[in-house]
């Protein structure tokens, strides 16, 4: 079991996602905004963070930027998740300090597999 946090203002995909995860043993958190997943990867310790990137407030992008310059924050495994977007192509995003990408739309098995292997691998 993993201790996750998930950045996603999109009230639909966040439940899915949550459902998704929970179904496979772990341990859920929630963001709604970029600042809200700020405030709680200061204050907690994630396994794997799964970043929307257009969220409210601040992008996954600013939040990966911001996490990585905090002590330890380079070792936080992170995963984004984008839609089709011509400003956040795999490479920008991988550039930015995410360690892996997802495109939205994706399946929950496709999630799940992913999220397997970034935490055993």
């Amino acid at each position: 079991m993993a201790r996750i946090l998930l950045a996603e203002d999109e009230a639909v995909l966040r439940m899915l996602v949550c459902d998704t995860l929970e179904d496979e043993g772990h341990e859920v958190d929630v963001a709604r905004d970029g600042e809200e997943a700020i405030e709680k990867i200061r204050g907690n310790r994630y396994d794997l963070v799964i970043l929307d990137n257009m969220m409210p407030r601040l992008s996954g992008l600013d939040v990966i930027a911001q996490a990585r310059q905090w002590p330890g924050g380079g070792d936080l495994r992170i995963l984004m998740l984008s839609a089709k977007d011509p400003h956040t192509d795999p490479e920008t995003i991988a550039a930015a300090g995410a360690d892996d990408f997802m495109s939205k739309p994706f399946s929950p098995l496709a999630l799940a597999r992913k999220v397997g292997d970034m935490l055993n691998g």
